[in-house]
């Protein structure tokens, strides 16, 4: 069982009383709200609890799909990975050192949005339907949906401002408040729509359609080079994914950093997917390298530019002035 214990209960110090603590136990056998959190494969007992994710070019569904995969797991290891996976197909600027020794990065939809929006669907969906959480990203947009209802003591005008909370899944939305995914209840929504109104975002949609889903508009001129006399066009030059990672890794990268380092600073928090799609293959050709390169595993390894990294990093900030 992967467990994630926050430090409000280190002084519980066993797993049993850990658990009790979260109402996780019934009778001293765990409940479905554990399995969901902490069980190494709760897919065995909720087939349909993942989160479907997918990325189309155009402004609606259809082939070609450039990525799309099922996320698994715990319900953190869900929310990190979905998280993640739009961060890394939506822009990222990288800004001037002026005021800091590392640059800042803003993502042209905040972090904070999506991690909320994210949660929101993992924490509130209905865990007994055959239908799983969806996040599907457009040309203009962001769609995340889960096969849910708001509880009666809700409407859609009150999602607009702070409300009282109703979680469908009250102790799950509890471990997620203490592990700090959550920060207060019944605020999420109207962060979202703080958030992307400093962001210069068009309002998110709410729809009740077919479950609860959000729409989360991209930057207007993300969706405009898209679409032609009306029609949905098809970029002809697509984006390679994984060079652009690279790029976003090596624009970073202004000394030695641990791979934990580089994580936080990108706003990531799924390390197989770091590593699977930034870190190994910005080695692999070359850009990055090992400070430790005969001790792989070490604690103490970090991660530089290389000569080449050097080269192409004084390119880009060129192309970027």
């Amino acid at each position: 069982m992967h467990i994630v214990v926050a430090t409000d209960f280190s002084p519980l110090k066993t797993l049993p009383k850990v658990l009790s603590h979260l109402n996780f136990l019934s009778e001293q056998q765990i409940t479905n709200s554990a399995l969901l959190a902490f069980g190494t494969n709760p897919q065995q007992y909720f087939p349909t609890a993942v989160v479907k994710c997918a990325h189309f070019h155009g402004l609606h569904v259809a082939k070609p799909i450039p990525d799309h995969r099922v996320i698994k797991g715990d319900v953190f290891t869900q929310v990190d990975e979905a998280i993640d996976f739009i961060l890394s197909k939506i822009a990222l600027a990288v800004g001037m050192r002026s005021h800091s020794n590392q640059a800042p990065l803003k993502y042209e939809i905040p972090r904070a949005v999506i991690a909320e929006a994210i949660v929101n669907a993992v924490a509130h969906r209905d865990y007994q339907s055959k239908g799983s959480v969806q996040l599907m990203l457009f040309a203009n947009r962001v769609e995340i949906s889960n096969p849910g209802a708001l509880p009666p003591e809700l409407t859609l005008y009150n999602l607009r401002n702070d409300h009282s909370s109703y979680p469908k899944n009250p102790h799950l939305a509890e471990v997620l408040y203490q592990a700090g995914y959550i920060e207060r209840f019944g605020t999420g929504t109207g962060e979202i729509l703080r958030l992307c109104k400093e962001a210069g975002l068009a309002e998110p949609v709410f729809d009740l359609g077919a479950g609860f889903k959000i729409t989360i508009w991209r930057p207007e001129v993300i969706g405009k080079q898209f679409k032609k006399n009306g029609t949905d066009q098809v970029n002809d030059q697509v984006t390679d994914q994984v060079n652009e990672l690279i790029q976003r890794l090596i624009l970073i990268t202004d000394q030695a950093y641990a791979r934990q380092e580089l994580m936080t600073i990108l706003q990531l928090k799924h390390n197989p997917n770091f590593r699977d799609n930034y870190l190994n293959p910005a080695m692999q050709e070359g850009y990055l390298s090992m400070t430790l390169p005969h001790k792989p595993n070490s604690t103490h390894q970090k991660y530089q530019l290389t000569a080449k990294g050097q080269q192409l990093k004084i390119r880009l900030e060129r192309e970027e002035e």
